[in-house]
């Protein structure tokens, strides 16, 4: 739910440009990561069962709190509303070019064509759906990113890539501190602060069955997410190595080594984890988002009689009219610059 387009597409191309200085945001990710699991994860699944079994992240701040003037629950589903929706649109984007290179198609049609699979897909599969369908995308993310370094540096051939690595002239590619100052450094790693208050991440701790599984889960996703990381750098290294002159736009190198190393069958199994990237993150934060807005917003302050069909109802709306403003935001954007 976490690793959404960029994992495949901007990690790449910043290795790509920048080089070794680059390892401090996927160094900043992991230690977050694995802190939020040790420290926040078991606790929140405990304590959410406590506030009345709470199941989104604004009901557990007004029950663990004792709120009774709803300001904390609202404020909570505001954030999440805003941020979100811009979060959404950049997904859209990922799957845009996606679509856009894959079927020669214009980019505003492919954006229209992501937005309308993941509404769909959203809509009709629910929490637990999600759930299950991120754990198969996110088996066949790691599945690209280990195998195309793998069969690039294969078929490349070791002693070529290091004297093509060797060759690369970009002052400072394998130093790692290298046009990064300290302030900069920090800011990386802060990246991994972004795990703590991720209501599409910490909804899932508080999905856990049982708090005492909590230790082999944490374990399962740190082993998935440093091999993914290791994964996306190395694409982006031997990127470097092979477009020694570099490409026009470096997010693609991903799509770029599949295409040339591999047979269309499996480079559309290649192109499809980039898909399942956009879709898993992007369904994650639609359904917190719309979850938001009918147990915390509508439920609460609207209609508190509200059931659970027109719950339900609410939160297909919701996850509409977030999309269609994800698009405009974006369509806007594009119109002013």
């Amino acid at each position: 739910s976490d690793m959404g387009s960029w994992l495949l597409l901007a990690l790449p191309g910043a290795f790509m440009v920048f080089g070794f200085n680059q390892i401090w945001l996927p160094l900043g990710l992991t230690i977050g990561a694995f802190v939020n699991w040790s420290v926040i994860a078991k606790r929140l699944r405990v304590y959410t069962e406590i506030a009345k079994d709470s199941i989104t992240i604004p009901e557990y701040f007004e029950n663990r709190f004792h709120d009774n003037s709803g300001l904390l629950r609202l404020l909570t589903a505001l954030v999440t509303a805003i941020f979100f929706t811009i979060y959404t649109g950049a997904g859209f984007v990922s799957g845009g070019v996606l679509f856009s290179s894959m079927f020669h198609i214009s980019y505003h049609e492919a954006l229209l064509l992501t937005a309308t699979i993941i509404f769909v897909y959203t809509c009709v599969g629910g929490f637990l759906a999600i759930a299950w369908i991120d754990f198969f995308q996110g088996t066949l993310m790691l599945f690209a990113l280990l195998l195309v370094p793998i069969v690039v540096w294969s078929n490349f051939g070791s002693v070529q890539v290091i004297g093509a690595l060797s060759n690369i002239d970009i002052k400072g590619f394998y130093d790692i501190t290298a046009g990064v100052p300290l302030i900069a450094i920090v800011s990386l790693l802060a990246w991994g602060l972004g795990y703590f208050g991720q209501p599409h991440i910490i909804v899932r701790f508080m999905a856990i069955k049982d708090p005492n599984k909590t230790s082999q889960a944490m374990w399962i996703c740190m082993i998935w997410m440093i091999l993914a990381l290791v994964g996306a750098a190395a694409v982006g290294i031997l990127g470097a190595a092979y477009y020694q002159d570099g490409i026009i736009n470096p997010e693609a190198i991903f799509l770029k080594l599949s295409a040339i190393f591999f047979n269309p069958w499996i480079e559309g199994v290649l192109l499809a984890a980039v898909l399942s990237a956009v879709m898993s993150t992007s369904s994650a934060q639609l359904l917190s988002l719309s979850s938001a807005f009918s147990v915390d917003v509508y439920a609460k302050f609207l209609r508190k009689n509200a059931g659970h069909r027109e719950q339900l109802n609410i939160s297909r709306l919701t996850v509409l009219v977030v999309t269609i403003i994800a698009i405009m935001i974006h369509t806007v954007r594009i119109a002013v610059f």
